[in-house]
């Protein structure tokens, strides 16, 4: 009752309400009069105090909701977009065979707990930590979350930021499975996180990078170097481009696995768990309603809650219509002409990175032609890449890499100015697309030159690649304990052919 009284009388001047009583009416002269000796001058002035300090309560508890609701939405999206790292364990886990297994979880939690340190130490810095004077290229201030205690609401965004940074690193520890050595993959992350990706980040989402800066020092329009500002709303570029190409250079670099395009082991490298590629599919699409509807960043006004519904449509579409592109291409056109349901959960994941730069910019009918779209280049580029003869244990460059690029593009090209919501595609008229590949080559450029710096001197050193021994036998039995992932009569023997004779009598490849 009292918000009620406060908010009525914030708007009840003292001055009209002492004109109101002074007004003389039809058959109550003798009555106001009485009425306005009482109300006096300093009673007026009383109420006037209490007014001014109602008013500044009701202010200050609208400002308390609104940050309490963005923080718990924020929240929420963290933990949606943290659990994806689930996704990507039981996805991998999946795709690799029985022998390897505890090796690739293994990569997995160094991912997210070297990722969430180095972001802590140095890659928010980089990122966000924008000087007072500032330069387009990186950050460098707030190592180590300095100065977050004078500006508590960093704490919400470093925790989200931080949860989108670690999963470049899964992206590349995918396809490079089974036979990049721990160590090796380790340095590749602890800098992936804490140099190339933040400084993307800063281009990008910082509002002071090149590719996203005001037009003068007062504050203008926001533009980039290559004319309108560069649209990435949730991390198509910033996360998936940056892995994506990460795991093409990296896989390229580490070489295959041992026999791997040796006709006669053909089916001895499918992944060893359909159920866990699938089960893994339906946890990273859950996280993504973290990661595309949670980059609002806001959830105080009707036209972010708005926003985030429009967003969330847009990431349920897309991946329907990837997905089932690919599942026909495969049962009907290419090999291996049959229901491949590991080939559905990658088309559906295409959609999902190729929807994610675009979501909140383009109709729903405009992200089904751009999931469409991503199946179709999810299919051919997967083909492309089997056919160079590049190991992609997950199709992680297919997925991420091509359709990164391709969701960057669609930027360019869909969503329509007039509708209010940030587009400016071609198709409308608009000037975006040139911004949107001028930046996708700058970001491929970046990552693919600083991954090589990083992966050719770890190979000869001899830092990146496992042996042939310990290909054959299987990094579990190698170096895990216990020697092997499950607790089942298909377990790791020390001679390859070992393994697989019981993995077959189980009807998996080792």
């Amino acid at each position: 009752s009292s918000v009620w009284l406060s908010f009525g009388i914030a708007f009840a001047p003292s001055a009209a309400l002492s004109g109101y009583l002074s007004r003389p009416s039809l058959g109550g002269h003798r009555s106001l009069r009485s009425m306005t000796t009482v109300v006096d001058a300093a009673t007026l002035a009383a109420l006037d105090v209490q007014i001014a300090q109602r008013r500044q309560r009701l202010e200050t508890m609208i400002e308390d909701y609104d940050e309490s609701l963005d923080t718990i939405w924020m929240l929420l999206a963290t933990m949606l977009v943290f659990f994806m790292h689930s996704g990507f364990s039981l996805l991998e886990a999946g795709t690799v065979r029985f022998k390897n297994t505890q090796n690739i979880l293994a990569k997995n939690l160094v991912v997210v707990t070297v990722g969430f340190l180095t972001w802590y130490v140095v890659g928010y810095s980089l990122a966000f930590g924008v000087l007072k004077d500032t330069n387009k290229f990186a950050g460098f201030t707030n190592f180590a979350m300095d100065g977050f205690w004078a500006d508590k609401k960093k704490f919400r965004f470093w925790l989200f930021q931080g949860a989108f940074c670690a999963t470049g690193g899964t992206i590349v520890s995918g396809a490079m499975a089974e036979r990049a050595q721990l160590k090796g993959f380790g340095t590749y992350t602890v800098l992936l996180t804490s140099v190339i990706y933040p400084t993307v980040v800063y281009w990008v989402w910082s509002g002071k990078g090149f590719l996203n800066y005001p037009e003068d020092d007062a504050g203008g329009k926001m533009v980039s170097v290559f004319g309108p500002p560069f649209q990435d709303f949730a991390g198509s570029a910033v996360v998936h481009l940056v892995g994506g190409t990460g795991a093409l250079l990296g896989a390229i670099v580490v070489g295959p696995r041992k026999d791997r395009w040796n006709e006669a082991f053909a089916d001895v490298f499918q992944g060893h768990s359909i159920p866990f590629c699938v089960l893994g599919t339906f946890f990273l699409w859950f996280g993504w309603y973290g990661f595309n509807p949670g980059s609002t960043l806001e959830m105080h006004t009707k036209e972010a809650a708005f926003r985030a519904a429009l967003v969330a449509v847009n990431t349920t579409l897309a991946p329907c219509c990837s997905g089932m592109v690919v599942f026909f291409l495969r049962a009907k056109v290419f090999a291996p002409k049959s229901l491949d349901v590991g080939g559905f959960c990658n088309g559906i994941l295409a959609g999902l990175v190729a929807v994610t730069a675009a979501c909140s910019t383009v109709k729903p009918w405009e992200a089904c032609i751009i999931g469409l779209i991503a199946g179709l280049l999810y299919q051919v580029a997967s083909m492309l890449v089997l056919k160079m003869k590049v190991d992609d244990v997950v199709d992680a460059f297919a997925v991420h890499g091509v359709n990164g690029f391709w969701a960057v593009l669609a930027c360019g090209l869909f969503g329509s100015p007039d509708e209010g919501i940030g587009g400016n595609g071609a198709f409308y008229g608009g000037d975006q697309f040139g911004t949107q590949l001028g930046g996708a080559v700058l970001i491929i450029l970046w990552t693919a030159v600083l991954s090589l710096l990083i992966f050719v001197p770890l190979k000869r050193l001899g830092a990146l690649r496992m042996s042939d021994a310990f290909q054959d036998h299987g990094a579990d039995f190698m170096e895990h304990s216990p020697a092997k992932a499950y607790n089942t009569p298909l377990s790791c023997s020390p001679t390859s052919k070992g393994v697989r004779a019981s993995s077959q009598t189980f009807g998996m490849s080792a």
